[in-house]
């Protein structure tokens, strides 16, 4: 049996799709495989992935129209990311007030 299935990656600037009718039973490391000419990222087998955005194992089963997304690591951990934005904001409350 067929199915069809999604392998997508991104970058801060673009993204890129493919898709693939494949046989029935391909894994989600396998289907990355599949793309991997096109990014040559994804080659390393930590690479973290995921299905509809949830990280899968590399031997998730996929079902038709499922999306494989690879995934890239992250620039700043996310909870730094809000600390450093909340940081921020009085600073630029008292910059708001003054140019009134």
């Amino acid at each position: 049996m067929q199915i069809e299935i999604e392998v997508v990656s991104g970058d801060s600037h673009s993204q890129r799709l493919q898709r693939f009718t494949v046989t029935a039973g391909l894994t989600a490391r396998q289907a990355v495989a599949l793309a991997e000419p096109e990014w040559p990222a994804a080659r390393q087998n930590s690479t973290p992935i995921g299905v509809f955005g949830k990280k899968v194992r590399d031997d998730y089963v996929l079902r038709p129209y499922d999306r494989v997304e690879i995934y890239r690591p992250l620039l700043i951990d996310p909870k730094e990311a809000r600390r450093l934005r909340a940081a921020n904001k009085p600073a630029e409350k008292a910059d708001s007030r003054k140019k009134i």
